[in-house]
Formats: C-alpha cells, sequence, structure tokens
C-alpha cells in the first residue's frame, strides 16, 4: 500500500478514535449527576456483552471462546475495572483536558512496569523516555503551586491501572483470541459493576435522560480501541501516536465550549512534554525493530 494511503488511513481510523475517545468523556460527565461510577460501568459492559456477543454471533466465532486462563481474565478485568472506575469518577470532578493529559501517562507506566511484570529489558532510553513522562506529569499538577486534588489522583492512578492492563492484555493474546477477551471482559466486569453498584443496596435505573449516553459510552468504549487496533494495523506507532495526541487539544476545546473549562497552558505544555518521552521511545523501538528484520536476526 502507498505509504501517503497508509497515511490518510490511518488518520481516518484515529479520527474516530479522537472522536469516541470525547464522546465517552462527555458522556461519563453528564452521566455522573444521576449514575455513580459503578452503575455506569454495569450498564456499559451491558452493551458491550449485546454488541460482542452480536459480532461473535456472525462471524462464527463463539467456538473462540473458552475458559483457559480464566484466572489471569479475572485479574486483568479486576484491574481494567479498577481504573476505568477512577477515569470516570475523573472525568465528573476534573477538566477534562487534565484528565487527557494524564492519562497519557500510561505507556511510560508500561515502560516501567513490563521489565517486573513481562521480563522485558528496561533500556536507557526507556529510562530517558520515562524521566521525560513524569517532568510533563509534573508540570501538568505543579505540585506545591496548585493544590492536588482527589481527582487529579484518579485521573493519575487510572494511568497505572490502564498500564496493568496493557501488560496483561499483552500477555493473554498469547493463550487467547480477541473476541475471547472482548467476551469475557465485557461480562466479568458487568459482575463486578453490579456487584459494586448494589452494594449500598439501590441501583439507579437508566431513564429517558440518561439512556442515550450510557448507551453512548458502551458503544464509544469499543470503538476507540477497534479503530486504534485498525489504525495500528496499516501504518507504523510512530504515525498513529502523534494522531492519537490530537485527542488532547480536542478534548480542550470540547471542555471549553460545553463546560466553560479555561484553557491551561500549563496542562497542555505538560501533554507535550509527556508526549515526547513517548513519541522518544515509539521511534526508537520502531527503528530498533527494522534493524532486526534487515538484518535478519530472529525475535522472541
Amino acid at each position: 500500500m502507498n505509504e501517503k494511503v497508509q497515511v490518510g488511513k490511518a488518520a481516518l481510523w484515529m479520527t474516530g478514535a479522537i472522536a469516541s475517545f470525547s464522546s465517552m468523556a462527555v458522556a461519563g460527565r453528564e452521566l455522573s449527576t444521576t449514575h455513580d461510577t459503578f452503575e455506569i460501568m454495569f450498564y456499559r459492559s451491558l452493551v458491550g456483552i449485546c454488541v460482542v456477543a452480536a459480532i461473535l454471533t456472525l462471524t462464527r466465532k463463539w467456538h473462540q471462546v473458552s475458559t483457559h486462563r480464566i484466572g489471569l481474565h479475572g485479574i486483568r478485568n479486576v484491574v481494567h475495572f479498577t481504573g476505568q472506575n477512577l477515569w470516570f469518577y475523573a472525568v465528573s470532578v476534573v477538566p477534562l483536558a487534565q484528565v487527557f493529559a494524564l492519562e497519557f501517562t500510561q505507556p511510560i507506566w508500561v515502560i516501567l512496569l513490563s521489565p517486573l511484570l513481562l521480563k522485558e529489558r528496561l533500556t536507557t532510553l526507556r529510562v530517558i523516555s520515562a524521566l521525560i513522562g513524569f517532568t510533563g506529569i509534573l508540570i501538568v499538577t505543579r505540585p506545591g503551586a496548585v493544590p492536588i486534588n482527589v481527582g487529579m489522583i484518579a485521573a493519575a492512578m487510572s494511568a497505572i491501572f490502564f498500564a496493568l492492563t496493557t501488560i496483561s492484555t499483552k500477555y493473554l493474546t498469547r493463550f487467547a483470541s480477541i473476541g475471547c477477551i472482548m467476551f469475557w471482559l465485557t461480562v466479568m466486569q458487568a459482575g463486578l459493576g453490579l456487584l459494586a453498584a448494589g452494594i449500598d443496596g439501590q441501583i439507579t435505573m437508566p431513564n429517558a435522560g440518561t439512556a442515550p449516553f450510557l448507551l453512548l459510552v458502551g458503544l464509544a468504549g469499543l470503538l476507540a480501541h477497534y479503530c486504534i487496533t485498525n489504525a495500528l494495523a496499516i501504518a507504523p506507532a510512530t504515525v498513529v501516536v502523534p494522531f492519537d495526541f490530537a485527542r488532547l487539544p480536542t478534548i480542550a476545546i470540547v471542555g471549553m465550549i460545553l463546560y466553560r473549562e479555561p484553557l491551561d497552558y500549563w496542562t497542555l505544555l505538560g501533554a507535550m512534554v509527556i508526549f515526547a518521552g513517548i513519541f522518544l521511545n515509539v521511534h526508537s523501538e520502531n527503528r530498533s525493530q527494522t534493524a532486526t528484520v534487515r538484518s535478519g536476526t530472529p525475535t522472541k
């Protein structure tokens, strides 16, 4: 495929991802006045079950769903459930641009945690990338200059849990198909959401005002990851990552228009520094893989 065509198609897929992530953030903010985060996760997972079941049926891939490594599926989904709840809480109390900026640190945590959990090598360049990323975090949060609230902590913690989700997913793909992973994701998180939402003995039912936003949250979450997966399938990560960064100015403008959130230039600057650290690592990994392929060195 022509390189310009690849970039163009990747841009279209990433536009879909950006629209999906931004829609999910706005829907989460709108739902927070009626539903708690556990209820949002429960209803989102119900929508996900319907979508995944329909896809498995249409593609005739139900045979791929198995209970092999079910314990690892459980661990992955508890971690992701925790991270997603922290994220939904953060979007309800923190400026959207700030949430997205802190969420961008997820790859930095993957760099640091992968050597411990996947036995991957921690190179000097990866350490430098992580340090650049943490510099960006300090610029966004500005400890000492502005008070650090619970929402900012929740946003930062969600990135750590999303990183753990990425690592566990990477490990799971050695044993399970994407369809199997998505099936247990939606089913297990529906159960977790129902259990957590029902602890206080009361679960708020959807109404005419919240049902469309709950549907949007469920569909947008699945669509966003589908778009990113397709973008990565046709273009290098060095092309996809810059497009993903467009999420920040997009959500900053959305927050300004819908919620009158001021443009925080420190947040934008910090996000750019975080992005620089991530892009440095992605670019070096791509160069390393290209060199390996050209030299004919076998990869593990």
